[in-house]
């Protein structure tokens, strides 16, 4: 299975073949060992959708290439896709404004119904602590449970490990 698998990833282009193949043949290989130990019809499917996966990527990267367009019309996920840390600024500019917009609104519907509009008062200090906490604590709460389930970016970074040359 391993000699049809290198003799498909030849129908990538040269360049990309190249810069994957080992890396491809590395991962395929760990895939491989770990479904050895499965039953016979599941090995079957293993080696169809791995076969047939490199065959589609192949003609992606042949009709599409780096356009990062593919046929199930998803994205490849690359790094230059992540968001500046200048992005969590602004977020947090946007929310400012939307909580002001709301509370604006608050006190127009209060002035409205004859109350007086200082009942909604957005520029006490305890007013933007409140959504600060509430982000922070879900912030916090997502990362305990990545952490507990070992899926931080320190975690993953642990396991990294490097493929050999292709061969």
């Amino acid at each position: 299975m391993l000699a049809l698998y290198r003799w498909l990833l030849r129908l990538y282009p040269a360049a990309y073949f190249r810069e994957y193949a080992g890396e491809m043949i590395w991962v395929f290989l760990q895939a491989e060992q770990a479904a050895s130990q499965k039953r016979a019809r599941a090995r079957m499917w293993f080696g169809i959708r791995e076969l047939a996966g490199v065959v589609k990527g192949a003609l992606r990267e042949r009709i599409f290439g780096d356009a990062g367009w593919n046929l199930s019309r998803r994205s490849d996920m690359r790094p230059e896709f992540r968001f500046p840390r200048s992005t969590v600024i602004l977020m947090w500019v946007i929310l400012a404004g939307v909580v002001l917009a709301i509370n604006k609104a608050k006190a127009v519907v209060a002035m409205n119904e004859g109350l007086r509009p200082e009942i909604v008062a957005f520029w006490h200090p305890l007013f933007w602590l409140y959504p600060f906490a509430v982000v922070v604590a879900i912030v916090g709460a997502v990362w305990g449970i990545l952490f507990a389930l070992r899926r931080t970016g320190m975690h993953r970074l642990a396991n990294v490990q490097t493929s050999p040359e292709p061969q």
